[in-house]
Order: C-alpha cells, then structure tokens, then sequence
C-alpha cells in the first residue's frame, strides 16, 4: 500500500516538474522584446501610461469608422472606459484595428495587452487565452426585408441564408426544421441573396445584422434570437497577468451593475 502512494507521489512530483518546464518553454517561445515593449503586467501598463487595445474597425455598430474616420462603437466605449478606469486617467488608450483572424494572436503573441474585438468566449480558445466575464451576449438572429415575415413561423418553407459551417445551421434546422437553407460565404453573399430576391431573409450574429438595419431602414430584425453567445474581452494567460485580469472583470461586472452596459448597447441600437 505504502509502495503504491509513494510511486504516485513520484507521479505527481515528475507531472509538477513537467508542468513547470513546460510553462517555462512557452515563456521563451513567446518572449523577447515584444513582450516588453507591449503587453504587459497591470504595473508595467501603469508605468507606461497607457493600455494597448485591438478592436475592429469596420463591424458597425460594435467597431467602426464613422465619416471623419474615428473609431466609434459599443466596444470602443468600453475600450476607453476600461482604459480610463484601469489608469485613472482619460486618453490612456491606444487602439489597433485587427483583422478577424488575428483577434487572438495579437494577445498570444503580446502585440497589444487586450483584445475587444466581438470575440466570443469559448472552451476551445480558453485554452490558449483568458476571457473577461461577458460585456454582452450575442447571438443568432434573423433580418429580412419581406414585410410578411414578422416571427420564426412565418418562415416555414421558405428560404433563409446561411453563412456556411455556422454554428447559426444547426439552431434554424432546431426551429425552423422546415425552411430551405442556402449556403453563402459570407455576409455580403448573404445580403445579396435577400437583394436579388434569391432568399427571404438571412440568419447570422446579431451584432452584425443591427449594423444592417442601422443602414437601411427596409431591413427589419425578428425579435426572437436563436441562440445566446457570451462576448469577452481577452486577456493573456499567465499568473503575472493576474491583476490586470482581476482589475478588468471588476470593472466590466461594475459597468454591468450600474447600467452602463446596457445603455450604451442600447445607444448603439443593439438589443
């Protein structure tokens, strides 16, 4: 008996040591001068003055320009106000446009300190970065032009647009397990679908389609969503990020509590 729990606890004693030193190989591969000069520790932020944040610049009404090309949008406020917050000051900002595919590795690879850029938090990625708890839930949604349809039974046998792979596939065949799916490679497809009459309506995140309707007036959202999906912002892993992760979950639950979210999520036309 004794000889078993002592085998397991050299075990658990090898596991710890490779544990560490794999820790450690992932702080050499993603090192160097990088690390210092750009993400870094909520002290390190506090002595440079500001904080390095990545954001979308063309998803209205989240991230984008407006006509005198200024950033503007929900996740620019919150990226200010955080900014403010965390530094105590205002102009402690510096925001980056990021492309979609690069939302991620611009924390993994420690080019900015945060990323708010309509990242959905899912167990997959928390495997490679930390998530804030959510500033706003997206989701499936439906937009559509035909004044016939008002709610999700109106488009039974009809013929709803789809980015393909989507996630958004598997909740309309749940609901609407009658409509006609067509399969588009994204969001400018999708809206030619509805413009040359080729499909009734398209279904796809919320936050994109309030964009649309922003838009154009002849777009209408139906009100029931199809799914609810946390948006977060992204903060690296690693105990010296501890702190600033800290600093920013109580602030985005403090904006939560007092209504702050919801108002400016309001004021930018999202649900």
């Amino acid at each position: 008996m004794n000889n078993g729990c002592n085998q397991w606890s050299k075990i658990n004693q090898l596991h710890l040591v490779l544990s560490a030193t794999l820790f450690l190989v992932l702080c050499l591969c993603f090192g160097g001068k990088e690390l210092t000069a750009s993400a870094a520790p909520l002290s390190e932020i506090e002595r440079r003055g500001y904080v390095n944040i990545a954001v979308k610049d063309n998803l209205r009404p989240l991230g984008f320009r407006d006509s005198k090309g200024n950033l503007q949008g929900l996740e620019i406020d919150l990226a200010q106000r955080l900014g403010s917050d965390l530094l105590g000051k205002i102009d402690a900002v510096k925001l980056q446009p990021v492309a979609n595919s690069d939302r991620l590795s611009v924390v993994l690879e420690h080019k900015v300190d945060l990323t708010i850029a309509k990242v959905t938090a899912t167990e997959s990625r928390s495997r490679i970065v930390s998530f804030s708890v959510p500033y706003y839930f997206d989701g499936a949604a439906i937009v559509t032009k035909n004044t016939a349809i008002n709610q999700l039974k109106d488009l039974e046998k009809r013929k709803i647009a789809v980015l393909n792979n989507s996630s958004t596939i598997d909740y309309i065949k749940y609901f609407i397990p009658k409509a006609e799916l067509i399969g588009v490679n994204s969001y400018i497809q999708g809206r030619e679908q509805i413009e040359s009459n080729s499909a009734d309506a398209f279904a796809a995140d919320t936050s994109v389609l309030s964009g649309w309707v922003q838009e154009d007036s002849q777009y209408r959202l139906l009100p029931t969503k199809l799914s609810a999906e946390p948006l977060s912002v992204v903060t690296p892993k690693g105990l010296q990020y501890d702190e600033l992760r800290r600093k920013v979950n109580e602030a985005i639950a403090h904006y939560t509590a007092t209504g702050w979210l919801k108002e400016r999520a309001k004021f930018w036309g999202l649900s």
